[in-house]
């Protein structure tokens, strides 16, 4: 389960970077447009799901990871770096590794939705 967290500037997430670069963690990056459906369908699925899990009770950090999510409007630059051209894409740093997958489905099966 994913705690969706949204992304403003690009500043907020180079620091996320920086985090990531300097120990090492595992995370996630969802990168959607104001104007594309699927995003928004996409969005608010985690939004809901984000709903049920305070619903039942599932702290933040506990049982849920952290899914920074960056749109197209306020973050065109953001695109750029992980070259990704086709939203939706999940964008996942696993140490020194980058992957990025924009198989609709597969994010799907990825976020858990």
């Amino acid at each position: 389960m994913y705690s969706p967290i949204f992304l403003k500037t690009e500043n907020h997430l180079n620091k996320v970077l920086k985090r990531q670069k300097k120990f090492k963690l595992s995370m996630a990056i969802l990168f959607t447009s104001l104007w594309d459906e699927e995003c928004t369908k996409l969005v608010e699925a985690l939004k809901k799901d984000d709903a049920l899990a305070n619903l039942y009770g599932l702290e933040p950090g506990r049982d849920t990871r952290t899914l920074y999510i960056a749109n197209s409007f306020y973050m065109p630059h953001a695109f750029v770096i992980f070259k990704t051209f086709k939203v939706p894409a999940l964008v996942r740093l696993v140490k020194d590794s980058v992957r990025c997958e924009d198989y609709l489905p597969k994010i799907y099966e990825d976020l858990g939705l």
